[in-house]
């Protein structure tokens, strides 16, 4: 026993990072779960609201500029978090109410909507460790036992509900065998008697009992009858416990088995650490060699450049200096002024006139270089001007060599995925690869990591099939010219529908107006056009004529399986409605008489759009509203209060999940992949692909990824 003890003494010392909140580097008091599911202080929530409030109101100040709400925060004082922790505490309506932060854990934005703290779940579990780990770590603090005679013995067990801690004897005493009391909830010896309770933050007086398995969350039972639950699938708290119990003790068995692979790869991470370090220094060697060998290039260059300016400055110098002394001779008592005038001082006619002569072409000569003066040299330097503009934009652009072939780029707009993949991307020197490698894997946090598959390609693009449904595949790409090749592309990730494809056209024999739909050739694409028909009837207006629904489905019926197809609806649709519907409930829509009844009365005739489906909970048929770019969930079958995002944007493309078996249809956003609406549906007879158009509108069946993408340059 001692052992076992020490061994989780040591256990629960190894795990004190978790045991610290994010916020302030402390072990948690009070824990509340994010909407993102990281841990945090109560009293720290409190703080960064309140932190982030301040900064709002005083963003005009120069404090607020400073304030961070990632870093610690100061605390704030007691009479605020007491007014932002009162349920009746209101702001006025003049001051914004702060209900967004970012998360110290993950640095996400988390909204903690209209409720604010009072809408978080306490993490029990986790305020439950942490006072383990501070009876670990206050072992020497034994806690006694509370009804034992002088001296106490040390307890061994705490009742929550008496609130107190008991050694065996006491124990047994106080909670004898066939008892209300010996059905006392006990825990091991501790000093945190609070409830255990989940209550509901949106009905504050009913305990959690139940589990959503859409929103990932516990609820109550009014959550579920009337409440934002009420369309949402839903399975009892002991069921879920039983189920994420056992998920958790998979993966922790899972992750106790490959202990040795673990340290293994620990090992080799170490090495490829220190391998890492290696190379990192080689790497900073051979650039300083690089640069050293410019700064090389450049001083030479620098000294040749400086040597020439020296010396045609100093052969320009020299010119000037004998253009001034030969003007300096043109003064007055100097050269060859003062030489003339003693030459005027010879008397002898002769004389005079041999040496006058001489000097009369001299001075003849200087007078005329004082009418036209020029300088001997040029005092510019614009030939010896260095140019270093084009190297200045190649050394801007110096970086790192990629092996000599540029990084190709996966276009996300043109990759999608259907019934299978199709990817795309463009390489900016696409005529300098020789091929491709496209790798791809599947993304699975409860698996360990998968390799990743690679196929060859001498194009631009690559179909790739045998794809799990509901996965997440990750996508790169890399280039190759001959032996030389390029870093991988940026991942790209694609999530696979969640059934297979069903393949199906529209259906022209049933039940199809001509007169009011137009279909295309291929049968994969309807269209109908409002306001000539509406003309014609012109005089049928004036008694009461009405505008109805005109209905088409697909050629092919679904009787068991799970299927999967997508469709686009034209922007410009007035109201189209999409879904599945029994073949007796076709029978009733397509053979009743239109005129004879009212649309108010008319389930299906685009009367209060979406209603039809607030009358049963399972009924034969599904179909929801799309019109205006706007998508409209039908309303809940159990409560008329209307969700808050019951209208959405009208996604580019729908897609609709059918599960035959177990009665179920859900309608996706394919950009995302994201379920938007899923409800139950009666399937005892055959199931078809539904389409109603009223007004102008169009319908486009989603091709699927068929063998015309294919690349058949291997073949040429």
């Amino acid at each position: 026993m001692e052992g076992d003890g020490s061994e989780t003494l040591v256990t629960i010392k190894n795990i004190e990072r978790e045991l610290i909140c994010p916020a302030c580097k402390e072990l948690f008091t009070h824990p509340l779960i994010l909407p993102c599911q990281h841990s945090i202080c109560h009293k720290c929530v409190k703080e960064l609201l309140l932190t982030l409030d301040d900064s709002f109101n005083d963003v005009g100040s120069d404090n607020s500029n400073q304030s961070s709400p990632r870093l610690r925060l100061p605390s704030p004082s007691m009479d605020k978090i007491d007014r932002i922790s009162r349920p009746g505490w209101k702001r006025s309506s003049l001051t914004p109410r702060t209900t967004t932060f970012p998360c110290p854990g993950c640095e996400h934005d988390v909204d903690l909507g209209e409720r604010g703290i009072n809408g978080l779940f306490r993490n029990f579990t986790l305020e439950t460790i942490v006072e383990r780990y501070r009876q670990a770590a206050r072992a020497a603090t034994a806690i006694m036992c509370d009804l034992c005679k002088p001296p106490p013995q040390e307890s061994t067990k705490s009742c929550m509900d008496c609130s107190a801690s008991y050694c065996n004897e006491c124990f047994k005493i106080y909670h004898p065998w066939g008892t209300v009391k010996a059905q006392h909830e006990y825990v091991g010896p501790t000093t945190n008697f609070r409830p255990k309770i989940l209550m509901c933050p949106e009905h504050e007086t009913e305990r959690i009992n139940m589990y959503c398995e859409l929103c990932r969350r516990p609820v109550c039972h009014l959550c579920k009858l009337g409440g934002n639950h009420s369309n949402h699938r839903v399975t009892t708290m002991s069921s879920a416990y039983k189920t994420l119990k056992e998920k958790l003790s998979k993966d922790i068995d899972y992750l106790i088995g490959k202990e040795s692979q673990v340290k293994s790869q620990i090992s080799e991470l170490n090495l490829l650490m220190k391998e890492t370090e290696c190379n990192g220094e080689r790497a900073k060697e051979e650039a300083i060699t690089h640069f050293e060998k410019l700064y090389e290039i450049l001083e030479e260059r620098k000294s040749s450049v400086l040597k020439a300016i020296d010396a045609s400055k100093k052969l320009r110098l020299d010119k000037f200096q004998t253009q001034v002394e030969e003007y300096q001779g043109l003064l007055e008592n100097n050269g060859l002024v003062g030489y003339a005038q003693e030459v005027l001082k010879e008397t002898d006619q002769s004389c005079f006139v041999q040496t006058a002569k001489q000097l009369h072409l001299r001075i003849q000569k200087a007078t005329e270089s004082l009418k036209s003066f020029r300088p001997a040299a040029q005092t510019s330097f614009e030939d010896y001007v260095v140019n270093t503009s084009k190297q200045t934009e190649l050394l801007g652009e110096l970086s790192f060599f990629s092996s000599g072939v540029d990084v190709p780029e996966i276009n996300e707009e043109q990759s999608k995925v259907y019934n299978n993949a199709l990817i795309n991307w463009h390489h900016p020197e696409k005529d300098k690869a020789d091929s491709y490698v496209l790798e791809y894997r599947k993304v699975n946090r409860d698996e360990e990591m998968l390799s990743w598959n690679e196929i060859e390609v001498c194009g631009t693009s690559k179909v790739v099939s045998d794809l799990e449904s509901n996965c997440n595949y990750a996508f790169r790409v890399r280039a190759y010219k001959g032996s030389i090749c390029s870093p991988c592309s940026r991942e790209l990730i694609l999530h696979t529908p969640p059934a297979p494809v069903f393949s199906f056209l529209f259906d022209e024999k049933c039940g199809y107006n001509n007169e009011r739909l137009l279909l295309n050739l291929k049968r994969d694409r309807v269209e109908s056009r409002a306001g000539f028909n509406l003309l014609l009837a012109a005089e049928r207006i004036q008694v009461g004529y009405y505008t109805s629904l005109d209905y088409i489905i697909g050629d092919v019926g679904i009787t068991k399986g799970k299927h999967f197809w997508a469709f686009r609806v034209e922007p410009y649709s007035y109201l189209v409605k999409v879904g599945v519907a029994s073949s007796d409930k076709l029978q009733e829509w397509l053979h009743s008489p239109r005129d004879a009844v009212s649309p108010r009365y008319e389930q299906d005739s685009g009367h209060d759009s979406g209603s039809e489906d607030a009358c049963f909970d399972s009924q034969p048929f599904t179909l929801v509203t799309i019109g205006m770019k706007k998508f409209f969930i039908p309303k809940s079958a159990t409560s008329a209060n209307e969700p808050e995002n019951r209208v959405l944007p009208m996604p580019t493309s729908i897609g609709i999940f059918l599960d035959y078996d177990k009665g179920r249809v859900a309608f996706y956003d394919m950009d995302h992949m994201k379920c938007l609406y899923e409800r139950q549906v009666d399937c005892s007879h055959t199931m078809y692909p539904a389409f109603a158009l009223m007004g102008s509108g169009g319908i486009q069946l989603e091709e699927p990824i068929t063998a015309k993408y294919l690349e058949y340059q291997e073949d040429m």
